[in-house]
């Protein structure tokens, strides 16, 4: 009885700590656990063995140090998957009079700030990248319509338009940035929503076929009436929106009528979007590369259509948002095909 109540009142004390944490009895069972660890561990169950639960070496020997007569000890721990979090843990001697010594063990979760602190340091080093092009050729535009082209009305036509471009370009660059810092920093919390998928592959065409009638390309889908997964409305629509988009920009050929199939498929569990299209294909050595922030299977191309590098990296966040993952096959001369398995 006396044991009971010891354990009643320490379950409703960690209830009520809004960070994970656990309670570890000398014998290396969890005791308790408060409901904030459910999403983490989903296996730290009372009765359960720590080490069955939590397999890091470091955090088992702080547990077994604290056991024995440290009265406190903290550790850094990296969970890879589903998706890379960190958090420091504190340990510290929690004595039950009926059980004997115990560890609690919380957990404090630092992914966002450490997100943060990265995203500022490649922020700098890829925004003075990117924009260095676009700012050196406005400058000088500028410099020359100050100059020698001040009264000559043709070469202000054509250096204003050009002008524009290249803000425009810089302002899709921002946009872009902005959004892929956002998708990242909340990329260790999953969507809770109901979203049909198939609604919202509808409403990306709509909006696309303008894009798609101008380079000659035919959107063909290919999805069930309807297609519930759990998500973030607005980040399906970005991803299935920049898979498409780059479908129809650079997966058509030139002077020629061709198409881009969207499929959408659910079997067992799994839910699959394929954007295909049936251009020049991509050469091997460039596939791992291709959702890498700025990079270019061909640059020059990449940058003449107003892309900005930066649109299959939103892809894989967003995709890893949701618990999913992409996956790209392409073949040089039969085009290429992306999918996104949910």
């Amino acid at each position: 009885m006396d044991q009971t109540r010891d354990l009643t009142l320490a379950n409703a004390l960690l209830q009520g700590l809004r960070e994970p944490a656990l309670l570890c009895g000398p014998d290396g069972k969890i005791r308790l656990a408060n409901d904030a660890l459910a999403p983490l561990l989903p296996g730290a169950k009372p009765g359960s063995l720590l080490a069955l639960c939590l397999r890091s070496p470091d955090i088992l020997d702080a547990v077994q140090a604290v056991l024995k007569d440290a009265p406190r000890r903290a550790v850094r721990w990296h969970e890879r998957v589903p998706v890379e979090q960190v958090f420091d843990i504190e340990l510290a001697s929690v004595p039950v009079e009926t059980i004997g010594r115990c560890v609690l063990l919380t957990f404090h979760d630092l992914t966002s700030a450490q997100r943060v602190e990265k995203m500022r340091e490649e922020f700098v080093a890829n925004v003075s990248h990117e924009l260095r092009t676009p700012l050196a050729s406005l400058l000088g535009f500028v410099e020359t319509l100050q100059g020698p082209a001040r009264d000559d009305e043709r070469a202000r036509t054509q250096f204003l338009t050009i002008m524009g471009e290249q803000a425009r370009r810089m302002s899709r660059l921002i946009d872009d940035l902005l959004s892929l810092s956002r998708i990242e920093q909340q990329e260790h919390l999953r969507p809770t929503a109901q979203v049909d998928l198939t609604g919202v592959v509808e409403q990306v065409c709509d909006a696309l076929s303008t894009i798609a009638r101008a380079n000659r390309v035919t959107l063909k889908r290919m999805a069930p009436a309807q297609c519930i997964i759990t998500g973030d409305r607005d980040e399906l629509i970005r991803l299935t929106e920049n898979l498409i988009e780059n479908a129809i920009k650079y997966g058509s050929l030139p002077d020629q009528d061709s198409m881009v199939e969207i499929t959408l498929t659910q079997s067992q569990g799994q839910t699959v979007l394929t954007v295909r299209d049936h251009g020049v294909g991509i050469a091997r050595e460039h596939l791992p590369r291709l959702t890498e922030r700025f990079y270019r299977a061909n640059a020059g191309d990449s940058r003449a259509k107003g892309g900005t590098g930066l649109g299959l990296a939103l892809v894989k966040h967003i995709a890893m948002r949701h618990r999913g993952r992409l996956e790209i096959a392409s073949t040089p001369g039969d085009g290429a095909s992306f999918s996104v398995i949910f």
